[in-house]
């Protein structure tokens, strides 16, 4: 990998030396978001009758609804001039909800595992002010928040929420928001959820009239996260929202943001997601395999990257979308793949016994044929 390349070139350099430094800074990514430039979107580029919370288009990006309106979500190619930037995530109100529940809410969330925040020095005094910057788009002016919050222990639970005004209908605009370090709290050094941070575009009436919450302060209303929260981006078919460039940085400057490589930023999206089939296969070699026994069918696969955890299946597969070619035929599979024995977030087996007639020892390929099942996927999934 690139990263590891560079390492082993710093290595060489004398640790007093101003090359070191700089080079230590090339080596370490400043940006804790990942995909902020909307660049990888393995699931789909489009999503259409979003009504509820959910991965949809981008990787890494969870998109917060709690029936508050009905949305496509997408990625644009509708990006800031000049700023480097190929792809922004879309929100496009396509069912209003002018008068929502009370608590209601629609957003943007990324989630991130506590052992890559132990460089923020949370609950120390040297604790790291965190700064965040993006770009954001929209027909609907006015003032938005959005907030970090704690994840790691229900007793525990601390969050700030910070205002920022869309100032220029349809126009892009930078903004940058800092955020103090939190001296009471840190984070758990494990692969599990321990802090969030979310834009809030919209909620209900009992998430309104609380008193914005700038320090570090235990959950108490959802009025006080969502407070200041004054534009509903789900009360007219008109609107619409765009975002990219999201940097989260420890520090209380905002730099340019940080252009990863393409396979790089695909990589640590691969962490948490990997389609082994995907929605965009067509007609595709997708695995290796063979029958254990008559009729039954194992694949199994190495992922690319070591993942989070040991992941979850998902699956949407049509009769005859997935095709298991031996010895100079195919049989169909009409059934559902399952994850078989104990895998790890490393490799994982698939079996399925649907629908498959060869015998003990047979190998085989795996396929997806798409001249009428173009939409069917398997994925694994590690998400926090």
């Amino acid at each position: 990998m690139a990263l590891t390349r560079i390492a082993n070139i710093a290595s060489t350099i004398p640790d007093d030396s101003i090359a070191n430094v700089k080079m230590a800074n090339i080596v370490q990514s400043k940006n804790i978001i990942i995909n902020g430039d909307m660049q990888i979107a393995q699931r789909a580029t489009s999503s259409t009758g979003v009504t509820s919370g959910n991965y949809y288009t981008c990787d890494r990006w969870f998109i917060e609804n709690t029936t508050m309106g009905t949305f496509t979500i997408s990625q644009s190619t509708d990006v800031p001039s000049g700023q480097g930037f190929a792809s922004s995530l879309k929100y496009d109100c396509t069912t209003a909800d002018a008068s929502p529940a009370s608590g209601d809410t629609i957003g943007l969330r990324q989630k991130f595992e506590g052992q890559n925040l132990q460089y923020l020095k949370f609950a120390t005094s040297s604790a790291e002010s965190l700064t965040l910057s993006f770009w954001i788009k929209s027909n609907k002016t006015g003032t938005y928040n959005v907030a970090l919050f704690g994840q790691d222990s229900a007793s525990t639970e601390q969050y700030l929420t910070k205002a920022y005004t869309i100032s220029s209908a349809d126009t892009w605009e930078k903004k940058t928001i800092t955020y103090i370090g939190n001296t009471a709290n840190g984070f758990d050094n494990d692969n599990a959820r321990s802090l969030d941070l979310t834009f809030n575009f919209g909620t209900g009436s009992s998430n309104t009239g609380g008193t914005l919450q700038t320090v570090w302060s235990n959950y108490g209303t959802s009025a006080d996260y969502y407070a200041t929260q004054g534009v509903n981006i789900a009360d007219s078919t008109s609107n619409e929202l765009y975002i990219t460039g999201v940097q989260l940085e420890a520090g209380d400057t905002a730099s340019e943001f940080e252009f990863l490589p393409y396979g790089l930023n695909l990589e640590r999206c691969l962490r948490y997601f990997y389609p082994i089939i995907s929605i965009s296969d067509t007609n595709n070699l997708n695995a290796f395999g063979y029958y254990y026994a008559s009729g039954n069918i194992k694949i199994p696969i190495r992922l690319p990257t070591q993942m989070r955890t040991t992941p979850t299946l998902s699956q949407d597969v049509d009769t005859d979308a997935l095709r298991f070619y031996r010895d100079a035929t195919y049989d169909g599979l009409s059934g559902n793949f399952a994850l078989d024995g104990n895998g790890t977030g490393r490799y994982v087996s698939m079996a399925n016994s649907t629908d498959a007639s060869g015998t003990a020892g047979q190998a085989g390929q795996l396929y997806k044929y798409t001249p009428t099942q173009a939409d069917s996927y398997i994925w694994l999934s590690a998400e926090l």
